[in-house]
């Protein structure tokens, strides 16, 4: 396994480096400014001078290997880097969630009528989207579970159900939604669901309320929304009949690299941010970094760090080489591994930050709840913890004695 980057990556990372010091940082501040004085959905139009910027900068689409040449592993690079400002930096550059997964599965999926109309669109930053799977009264961890319905009525299909959770829902620029449902309750578990692109403007589908994530409403939103016999041409459908849950793993590999890279680079942050205030707070007579405790806080946080930006490397160097199939159970360790150590890093950061830490002065207490989510976002730890047990239970050992 070589984890060197190629020229080419490295200068995209040295780009994007220079893009985060001379653009992005100083624009989360005006930002948030901007979102007090006109609502927390409001959108900043600071946003699109940053696009703007990043597309000149070539930063653009980053994350797709056929537009970008860049591979999953080099790209991971990128996504931590844009991990340092995890709201605006990944829509800077067009890389944000949960476009880029719903991207994929057009680009992969999608027929010329359905990535014209859609996929370009999202390609070239004029709208958002978003993934509708999760329901509220069912473990949708388990998507054998959903129970929103897509029924055939001649040339459409018709929806019905309720979903929570979707994020981007709350930005009107969300203008499309891959809604997940059974399209026949009879087949074998893993071929009852379907995969639909609903638009915004149909008739019957309802944004009912947004959900905070511990208190704080992002840009894009968290949304419960319902299909009240939603009516879409058969031509919506996604692959064909049953490939739901195909397509859901698909979508899965990469974008949980993604997640996974934008974690770490919030805990390089959270450790920065930590490293800087020990050496100017004092307490006790002496600097918070000539205490054992804060030294040992510092170090374990980059002994955490490094260890799971490899196995996010390695898991990136598997997809690279044989798909996401091959790297099955990596993919589930670094959900579990990546968000679950930015907590721990933030965490620590917060304690050594004491009351500031827990205020909207720094960014700490936003990235921890979004570090924590992280670890329910594509479905919570002991389910992915599971399907490696299961994984580990079905491997030949070579010698046990």
């Amino acid at each position: 396994m070589d984890f060197e980057l190629s020229p080419k990556a490295q200068e995209v990372c040295n780009s994007m480096w220079t893009f985060m010091r001379q653009e992005v940082f100083k624009a989360e501040p005006i930002y948030a400014a901007y979102l007090r004085e006109h609502g927390e959905h409001a959108y900043p139009p600071i946003v699109e001078t940053l696009k703007a910027s990043a597309r000149r900068r070539g930063l653009w689409n980053l994350f797709l290997p056929d537009l970008s040449g860049l591979s999953n592993l080099e790209y991971a690079a990128v996504a931590e880097i844009s991990g340092w400002s995890p709201v605006i930096a990944p829509e800077a550059i067009n890389c944000q969630a949960p476009d880029t997964g719903n991207m994929e599965i057009l680009h992969l999926f999608g027929t010329e009528e359905q990535k014209k109309r859609w996929l370009e669109p999202l390609l070239e930053g004029e709208i958002r989207s978003a993934f509708a799977m999760t329901e509220p009264d069912v473990a949708s961890s388990d998507a054998t579970n959903i129970t929103t319905q897509i029924e055939r009525d001649g040339d459409e299909y018709v929806i019905n159900g309720r979903k929570w959770w979707i994020s981007g829902a709350a930005d009107e620029r969300c203008q499309v939604f891959i809604t997940m449902g059974k399209t026949d309750p009879t087949a074998k578990p893993h071929r009852q669901q379907s995969m639909i692109i609903v638009p915004r403007d149909a008739p019957g589908l309802v944004i009912e309320r947004h959900l905070p994530i511990f208190g704080y409403q992002d840009q894009h939103g968290h949304s419960e929304i319902v299909f009240r016999n939603v009516r879409v041409p058969v031509s919506n459908l996604l692959a064909n009949e049953g490939d739901g849950f195909m397509i859901a793993q698909a979508r899965l590999g990469p974008g949980r690299v993604h997640h996974a890279m934008r974690a770490i680079g919030m805990a390089e942050r959270a450790l920065s941010l930590m490293v800087d205030r020990s050496k100017y707070r004092m307490a006790f007579g002496k600097y918070l970094s000539e205490h054992g405790a804060v030294q040992d806080m510092i170090a374990q946080s980059r002994i955490d760090i490094d260890q799971v930006r490899l196995l996010v490397y390695k898991t990136a160097w598997l997809i690279d080489k044989y798909g996401s199939k091959g790297a099955r159970t990596e993919i589930a360790a670094i959900k579990v591994a990546a968000p679950a150590m930015a907590t721990r890093v933030i965490d620590r950061a917060i304690e050594v930050f004491g009351g500031q830490g827990l205020s909207d002065d720094t960014p700490l207490a936003y990235l921890y709840a979004w570090a924590r989510a992280l670890r329910v976002v594509d479905g919570p730890d002991a389910v992915h913890r599971r399907s490696i047990a299961r994984q580990e239970l079905r491997r030949e050992w070579p010698y046990i004695g």
